[in-house]
């Protein structure tokens, strides 16, 4: 296994922050010139594998019967004090086949490119609405809580069936679940407040079937005896918490990033369809979800490198995304490249079940906020704006704007 250094340097530590909404976290450059797998130090001292060359990314993300992504495993490289509450919670993220296979496939049919498709219509309601307040409002906001956050809030919880009423519920709870600076007990209460909520909820449409994905499921796979009401709770918090926080800081970072960028914002205003390379280009550039945990599970290599049995190994994404190799000049935003081949999502069996739902609310987003407000602008120095640092997860706190 993975033993300590001993040669008297330091390992580099991981994981790091990001001094630029747009750059890459600190070290990345460095580690990546090392060659495509590096050793750093956990916060908790252990060593693992960091992987930040595109091609040995993918590799990793494709092998799951090499590296497991089991959480309750002590084997799991946990990146922050949270991960050890997130351990607790058992669903398809965390697991390796057969037993991912079958809890995922009660879920692919949802969010199928077609069935995500069909969805436009109402997130397109959703975006036209929080932005008639902004406008009604007066000339400033901001866009965090006002626009970005909301706007995959209420998707999700529409998607689901959740009474959106209880929305605020889950977005404080899902900032104390994410937030770095949390302790592990407040992340632990975080988890179980939802998930009790959610156990309680999945028993009232028990009796009281309604519309949504989760009726379905209750349907299809509960009342069926396939899935446990416990599995579906855990199912339904992956859903809620992974299914806006994500996508808000993207739409936040990218609203953000048009701004800084008059050429993609002109581009935009003369060619709406543009929007698709624009997207695609901001996943890649952000990476918002970084660092994807792995285990080994036997004695294998990484690009050459030699892993043992029970070495972590932690996947840059934002790194990967930055191969020179694969996207020329990486630093650039430049959304006329080619960037869908991108691992923002992951590659492999694990790779994100809401990308086509992210995609498109990013979108219908950004086209209409530019469409609507044309003389959108920070209404703060760009240096004055506080990013998020929790571990692996990038976003702004706050984006003031005004028009």
């Amino acid at each position: 296994m993975l033993s300590p250094n001993t040669s008297g340097t330091t390992e580099p530590t991981y994981p790091t922050t990001r001094g630029c909404p747009f750059a890459e976290p600190s070290g990345y450059a460095d580690l990546r010139a090392d060659g495509p797998v590096s050793k750093v130090t956990l916060y908790n001292g252990r060593p693992a594998w960091i992987v930040t060359g595109y091609d040995a990314a993918r590799d990793v993300l494709v092998r799951h019967e090499d590296f497991s992504s089991v959480r309750d495993d002590p084997r799991f490289p946990a990146t922050a004090p949270r991960f050890e509450a997130a351990k607790k919670i058992r669903n398809f993220l965390g697991m390796d086949p057969p037993e991912h296979t079958a809890q995922r496939r009660t879920l692919t049919g949802s969010f199928t490119v077609e069935r995500i498709a069909a969805q436009r219509p109402r997130i397109q309601k959703i975006v036209d609405g929080l932005l008639d307040t902004i406008l009604a409002d007066g000339d400033t906001a901001d866009l965090v809580p006002q626009f970005a956050l909301p706007v995959p809030s209420m998707t999700i919880c529409h998607l689901m069936g959740v009474p959106y009423g209880d929305h605020a519920f889950f977005e404080h709870q899902s900032r104390r679940i994410v937030q770095g600076e949390s302790s592990l007990e407040d992340s632990a209460d975080a988890f179980a407040k939802v998930r009790d909520y959610l156990a309680k909820l999945i028993e009232t449409k028990r009796r009281a079937p309604g519309d949504g994905l989760l009726d379905e499921l209750i349907a299809d796979y509960v009342e069926t005896g396939e899935l446990d009401p416990k599995d579906l709770s855990e199912i339904a918090l992956l859903l809620l918490v992974a299914g806006h926080e994500t996508t808000a800081n993207a739409i936040a970072l990218g609203v953000l990033a048009v701004l800084e960028h008059p050429d993609v914002r002109a581009g935009l205003a003369a060619d709406p369809g543009m929007i698709s390379g624009v997207v695609e280009e901001l996943l890649r550039l952000l990476s918002i979800a970084d660092g994807l945990s792995r285990f080994a599970t036997r004695d294998t290599e990484i690009a050459g490198q030699p892993v043992a049995a029970g070495d972590g190994v932690l996947v840059a994404v934002a790194a990967s995304n930055r191969d020179r190799a694969v996207f020329g000049d990486p630093d650039a935003f430049d959304p006329h490249r080619s960037a869908r081949r991108h691992v923002a999502f992951g590659y492999g069996i694990h790779q994100c079940l809401g990308q086509n739902l992210a995609r498109t609310e990013m979108e219908i987003a950004l086209t209409s906020i530019f469409a609507r407000i044309p003389t959108l602008r920070l209404a703060v120095p760009r240096d004055e704006l506080r990013l998020k640092h929790p571990a692996g997860l990038h976003g702004v706190v706050a984006l003031p704007v005004t028009w």
